[in-house]
């Protein structure tokens, strides 16, 4: 099975293979989780991402939003360094093509906020 597919995005809106999500979504290299929603609203942290941490992908790419206001917490890169995940973390336009960059080479997960 291939890891899923960002065809598009523009602000609070992203097609991954065929479906449009409107809320931020999680991309596990097996299947997609809409509705993603954080504790904090514009801060990551590890409670947020149990789902990419359970499926340990190589790398971990995370959308910040359109201008980058979400930031991901010290603990939360912390967390995914001992869990052996590689972050990467940019706006989310250019978080969707470094995913679609990188899904052809390696697990990839990505986590993408998809408004501000």
């Amino acid at each position: 099975m291939s890891q899923p597919r960002i065809e598009s995005y523009r602000f609070g809106h992203v097609v991954i293979d065929g479906q449009v999500h409107t809320k931020d979504v999680i991309i596990l290299p097996d299947h997609v989780i809409g509705g993603w929603w954080r504790r904090e609203r514009h801060t990551l942290l590890p409670d947020d991402l149990e789902a990419v941490l359970a499926a340990a992908p190589e790398v971990l790419v995370v959308g910040k939003g359109a201008f980058g206001r979400m930031q991901v917490a010290w603990k939360t890169k912390e967390a995914l360094q001992a869990a052996g995940i590689d972050l990467i973390a940019e706006s989310t336009g250019e978080a969707a093509e470094t995913y679609n960059r990188l899904r052809g080479e390696k697990a990839v997960a990505a986590a993408l906020h998809l408004s501000c």
